[in-house]
């Protein structure tokens, strides 16, 4: 690791938040390393990891969180998927994660309370939605840039967003401003095999939704109990901000924009 007290780096990120740019910022004055493991792409995965490490010890120090999770029947968006796609090359292709980060953003529009920042004390919700999208980095690392404006944009526009985004945190592209404008993280392990993560909020966030991988589980639909793709979505919330009554409220709404992804 670089060696530095992360007492004395100062957070460019909202309300004072250490991004990765400060750390290698303040990394560049330090002495210089025998080895420095670094991604053949060129991400300073050390310094990374030492964000990463800042922000989750002042989440669990300073955040009290609560989880919730929540069953969803997800057939109704692979059938959407299967038909849209039918008729799209291979790159215009429209993936599941768009559909998800899409009914994150519409249900914000309902419950702002998930989106926006604690600093100074208080609450201070974003007049904008801007998802900051969990990325793992080859070679190791997670970045969570932001798609800004993500309940404006079409799935075609999100996914193009999207698809650009991967590409460039990959690259070690990414824009300050884009680790630093997220109003409210979406993360997925689903390609994982994970069924359900509860993650840790990136400070001075207040939520963190997750997607698990949808299982093939019996459903009562139609009132016959059917075989359907069934995902669990989990939130992590600041109870200083909101409670489990509004944390359902939000998780519900999601659910059920997944469940009419023709409106989406």
């Amino acid at each position: 690791m670089h060696g530095l007290d992360i007492s004395a780096i100062k957070g460019t990120g909202p309300g004072g938040a250490i991004v990765v740019a400060d750390v290698e910022q303040a990394a560049a004055g330090a002495p210089p390393q025998a080895e420095k493991k670094r991604a053949a792409i060129g991400l300073d995965l050390d310094a990374m990891r030492v964000a990463i490490a800042a922000a989750m010890a002042r989440s669990k120090r300073e955040i009290p969180h609560y989880y919730l999770q929540h069953q969803v029947d997800l057939t109704p968006c692979e059938e959407w998927l299967e038909k849209a796609n039918a008729v799209r090359p291979p790159g215009e292709r429209i993936l599941m994660g768009a559909l998800t980060v899409k009914a994150v953003a519409l249900a914000l529009r309902r419950y702002p309370a998930f989106n926006g920042f604690y600093q100074n004390g208080r609450f201070e919700p974003s007049p904008a939605i801007h998802a900051g999208v969990a990325i793992a980095i080859r070679g190791g690392g997670l970045a969570a840039p932001a798609i800004r404006d993500s309940d404006k944009l079409s799935l075609d526009e999100l996914m193009a967003r999207l698809r650009d985004l991967v590409q460039r945190t990959r690259a070690g592209h990414l824009r300050s401003s884009e680790l630093g404008d997220p109003t409210i993280t979406v993360s997925s392990l689903g390609d994982r095999g994970v069924e359900a993560l509860f993650g840790i909020i990136y400070p001075p966030q207040v939520a963190l939704v997750g997607f698990g991988k949808a299982m093939q589980r019996p459903w009562v639909a139609g009132g016959a109990v059917v075989p359907r793709s069934v995902v669990t979505i989990t939130l992590s919330a600041d109870h200083r901000v909101s409670d489990g009554h509004a944390g359902a409220l939000f998780v519900a709404e999601i659910g059920r924009l997944l469940e009419e992804p023709d409106k989406l």
